[in-house]
């Protein structure tokens, strides 16, 4: 099993820690559309300071959760994303998407 979180670290900033990988994914998929959809915040930051490896499922969790909080109104930002998760998004020329 994976070494994987993800919290509402602070009111507004969903935290993502750990391996993000296929073992990993569909429970913190679940686990962050639902805090998502509790936060009063109409802010939302996606932190990924504390991700230690991310395989394209880490990438495929950050755009789910910009979904979530997209149509729930929220605006959202991006901080903190590893180089593996980088250089991924780069090969499906996704920069401009994850910049917001």
């Amino acid at each position: 099993m994976s070494d994987a979180a993800v919290s509402m670290a602070e009111p507004g900033v969903l935290a993502l820690a750990g391996v993000l990988d296929y073992r990993s994914g569909p429970a913190l998929r679940k686990q962050g559309k639902a805090l998502i959809a509790a936060s009063r915040e109409a802010h939302l930051v996606l932190d990924c300071t504390a991700v230690v490896k991310s395989s394209s499922v880490g990438l495929s969790l950050l755009l789910a959760f910009m979904r979530d909080a997209q149509a729930a109104g929220k605006a959202w930002e991006l901080r903190g994303m590893p180089s593996d998760m980088r250089e991924i998004a780069e090969v499906y020329d996704l920069d401009e998407v994850l910049a917001g």
